[in-house]
């Protein structure tokens, strides 16, 4: 046999060795969220809000017990921590509720799923220039989100406060303004962002706030003049991929946030009082 070709042999051989340990590696490594039930590295993101310390105090513990490894990340928008779950760039998120992913799965022609309802706080009504819902005068400038769902959720205030009256049967992902029926104290409405609701909150009348985002901004629950009669709608969940909703690293992550640690946790913890609890607590 030639040295020259023998030698070549197996060089090649060694490599192609070489590259498939790589790809078990990577494999058994969890990297992207698709390694199913060998999946040992959990990755997780979050956007500003309770839910990162929720996590991090009350789950984590109990899935860390079981052998995993957890990396945080943390989001500012709506869009880029779902389509990261869907890239596989990381396992799950936990800062959205069920009609909000919807509306993303829509937009982004993606497919991620609720597996959990986490505690949640309810989007309420504040104000730094009034003490009373009674103040409302003709032409008073009023913040809400610019999301279509959570602008739905913030007029359901008004109108429980009765400020307006709303349409029958809105389409929670096509939600607008015209949607108000009557406004008759001409309510000036001022759509932002809802992670800019609290910065609005120093120049408008009254602003209506996401729960996360006031409490991210140190504006307890329990200074808002009114809060949302809160659905399981928007209830906060986990997402993850649909092709991972049956993985073992996403039953681990439900067990968690079922454990009796994890309800220990809230319950004692007074920063979580007035906080929609999902129905397994």
């Amino acid at each position: 046999m030639n040295k020259k070709w023998l030698h070549s042999t197996l060089i090649i051989a060694a490599v192609a060795l070489f590259t498939v340990g790589c790809g078990n590696n990577k494999e058994a490594s969890g990297a992207g969220g698709n390694a199913g039930a060998d999946q040992k590295t959990l990755h997780i993101s979050f956007n500003p809000g309770p839910y990162s310390d929720q996590f991090k105090q009350g789950v984590a513990p109990y899935l860390e017990k079981k052998g995993y490894e957890i990396t945080y990340k943390e989001f500012t928008d709506g869009i880029q921590p779902n389509v990261a779950v869907t890239n596989g760039d990381i396992d799950a998120n936990v800062f959205q509720h069920s009609l909000y992913l919807q509306s993303i799965n829509e937009r982004e022609k993606i497919d991620l799923v609720g597996v959990v309802q986490v505690p949640t706080p309810p989007m309420g009504l504040y104000s730094k220039k009034h003490t009373s819902l009674d103040e409302i005068s003709d032409g008073a400038q009023v913040n809400v989100p610019n999301e279509p769902v959570n602008m739905l959720r913030a007029l359901n205030v008004l109108k429980d406060v009765g400020w307006i009256t709303l349409k029958e049967d809105i389409d929670p992902l096509q939600t607008s303004l015209s949607d108000i029926v009557t406004n008759p104290h001409n309510i000036k409405f001022i759509a932002v962002d809802p992670a800019q609701g609290p910065r609005a909150l120093e120049d408008v009348d009254y602003a209506a706030i996401q729960g996360n985002f006031a409490v991210s901004n140190k504006i307890p629950l329990t200074s808002a003049l009114q809060l949302e009669n809160m659905t399981d709608p928007f209830t906060n969940i986990v997402a993850v991929d649909s092709k991972n909703k049956d993985a073992q690293f996403v039953k681990d992550i439900i067990e968690g946030y079922h454990s009796a640690e994890f309800k220990e946790y809230i319950k004692s913890n007074p920063i979580y009082e007035g906080y929609r609890l999902p129905d397994y607590f």
